[in-house]
């Protein structure tokens, strides 16, 4: 699509404005978008660092009552204060010192803390085969406290039939 200013180049700024119900869109060059003024292309508003200052600065008070300036990651020296303003870690160890403080985070973004969604193909059935294992861990729970020892010795089994195809890599036993 060509812009719509110039008709020379190719449109890659695409705006879309609803105002009263009027639905307005716009497409146009780099160049001529930034002619006209109304985008800096050096802040992106709808960038994942804007997407997580704006999750963290939406309680007037720091996550979880915690005092976020003084929290740092270990290995590179983080602050949390710091990932809220660039809105991504410095390190794999960052996830592990701030922990408990993107409960909330996670939870305001996603609804939870926990992976609810699809699975991923490229795992190959593993993610599938682990949750089919904690599924029977809560039902073999279930039937022990329950007193049906019969029932509960046939879910360990699959269990540990299930553990030992996991530990194989999700390949089925034949």
């Amino acid at each position: 699509m060509l812009c719509q200013e110039c008709q020379k180049r190719v449109a890659t700024v695409h705006l879309t404005q609803i105002i009263n119900g009027e639905h307005r869109e716009q497409h146009l060059c780099e160049q001529c978008a930034k002619d006209k003024g109304d985008f800096n292309f050096n802040h992106n508003p709808f960038s994942l660092q804007s997407l997580l200052t704006g999750l963290m600065n939406m309680e007037s008070q720091p996550l979880m009552g915690f005092s976020t300036n003084k929290v740092q990651c270990d290995n590179c020296g983080l602050t949390y204060a710091q990932f809220g303003q660039i809105g991504r870690f410095g390190c794999s160890e960052c996830y592990k010192a701030f922990g408990e403080r993107l409960l909330p985070l996670l939870r305001r973004i996603h609804g939870s803390t926990q992976h609810v969604g699809r699975e991923p193909r490229r795992a190959g059935g593993i993610v599938k085969l682990r949750r089919n294992i904690e599924e029977l861990r809560k039902q073999l729970q279930r039937l022990v406290e329950q007193e049906e020892f019969e029932q509960a010795a046939v879910v360990r089994d699959q269990i540990r039939k299930l553990e030992a195809q996991a530990e194989d890599g999700g390949k089925k036993d034949d």
